[in-house]
């Protein structure tokens, strides 16, 4: 690893999610194979056909003070929480606005994502206009479910001054916004971007919708056990809430202010299926194409791979179309891969999504720990892949690297990069 300005490393990492509320707490859950899905208790889920989620471990009330609390979406509430576990990770006490502080804010930018952003919001808001009437709708409420409200606090948080954006690509958001992010200061724009996803969708609306689809598991009964990507009973999604966070930051600034380094951050692949709204291309051509293009585009060699972060939805068609891509890109490599399906135990962020399994992966690398993937009790014949299965597992000794995937409805994919010496 090169200590230039064109090297982009992992300085900081923060997490809130159905496992803990920190990257320490949710690493720990997913090491041990710990589920976060529970029964919904709230009274509008007794008649909903889907009565299960995966909610953040803790409630962001207890953490966010109520005054600003009043002001922010959850998925704002989410993404400043884990946005200060970072920034405080990476080694930055205070906003790069702030006298003396050892960051640029003309060369700081943020790039948080949602894929589906203020839903709560919205649609809660719709309900006090109809039940209250007009004077009961909060002012706040526009800045609240805009999309980029949660980029924008974060913004406003750290004092970024070079560009705050908000990639929305449904469940490739979170990923394609920490790409986007190490092309800003692989580019030149800044030295320093605070990236991730975040998300907060668990309401009655898009919950009937998705299973309405047939996408979400209705396994009411074994909540732990309704996540269960590549095996044969597997049935659908399970919907997760959370956010990730990643400091991203270029190795000769990392370097300039003695940071510590969790591991480089190599690039980015992308594609589109250019195939369906909502169903992914089932000989995973689409995704395959992205995986060309990170080998294309940058100097990772297919060789370096030792671990992957699944996209792995617990989808029947989605989890089977993720291997075959692997399979066709990279080959018989695909045999020294652990592969790991993290959303066992999280549910399925959406938006989110890539900015918690960008966390795990980044910790992967950094602990040398594939963690396992649960509730593969009968593998489906058709995942012709190294599954960590029930235990987590031991990464090689020496130079490794890790992928982590993510794709969205509407087709899009995007594949992460990222290793270690």
């Amino acid at each position: 690893m090169t200590n230039d300005n064109r090297t982009v490393v992992v300085t900081g990492i923060g997490a809130f999610t159905p496992l803990g509320a920190d990257a320490a707490s949710t690493w720990e859950g997913l090491v041990n194979g710990r589920s976060g899905v529970r029964p919904l208790t709230e009274a509008w889920a007794a008649d909903i056909p889907v009565r299960i989620a995966a909610r953040t471990a803790v409630d962001p009330g207890e953490i966010i003070p109520k005054h600003q609390a009043r002001k922010l979406d959850r998925s704002a509430q989410f993404a400043l929480i884990a946005t200060r576990e970072a920034w405080a990770d990476a080694g930055f006490e205070t906003p790069a606005t702030a006298e003396g502080s050892t960051v640029d804010p003309d060369r700081l930018g943020a790039v948080v994502a949602s894929g589906i952003g203020g839903v709560t919001t919205l649609l809660d808001q719709y309900d006090v206009l109809k039940e209250k009437g007009v004077r009961s709708v909060s002012p706040h409420t526009v800045p609240m479910l805009m999309p980029n409200s949660p980029a924008a606090n974060v913004g406003l948080e750290i004092g970024a001054r070079a560009g705050v954006h908000t990639p929305v690509s449904a469940c490739a958001s979170g990923a394609e916004a920490i790409g986007y992010a190490v092309e800003m200061i692989r580019t030149g724009r800044a030295d320093v971007v605070v990236a991730g996803g975040t998300e907060a969708a668990i309401h009655p609306l898009p919950i009937v919708a998705f299973a309405n689809m047939m996408a979400m598991s209705k396994n009411n009964e074994h909540p732990q056990a309704a996540s269960r990507p590549y095996d044969k009973a597997r049935d659908g999604f399970v919907l997760g809430e959370g956010a990730g966070i990643v400091v991203l930051e270029s190795a000769a600034h990392a370097a300039a202010r003695g940071a510590r380094v969790y591991c480089e951050a190599v690039g980015q692949g992308l594609s589109s299926d250019a195939h369906h709204i909502a169903q992914p291309e089932p000989t995973g051509a689409g995704i395959a194409r992205a995986l060309a293009h990170l080998f294309e585009s940058t100097d990772l060699a297919k060789e370096e791979v030792v671990h992957l972060n699944a996209h792995a939805t617990s989808t029947p068609q989605g989890d089977v179309a993720e291997i075959k891509a692997l399979r066709k890109e990279l080959g018989d490599h695909v045999d020294h891969i652990a592969v790991s399906a993290t959303k066992s135990m999280t549910g399925h962020l959406l938006g989110g999504a890539g900015g918690i399994e960008t966390v795990a992966t980044v910790l992967a690398l950094y602990h040398r720990t594939a963690p396992p993937t649960v509730n593969v009790d009968d593998l489906d014949p058709e995942v012709d892949a190294d599954i960590v299965i029930a235990e987590a597992r031991k990464l090689p000794e020496g130079p490794i690297a890790a992928l982590n995937n993510s794709f969205g409805f509407g087709g899009h994919n995007v594949v992460l990069a990222f290793r270690r010496d």
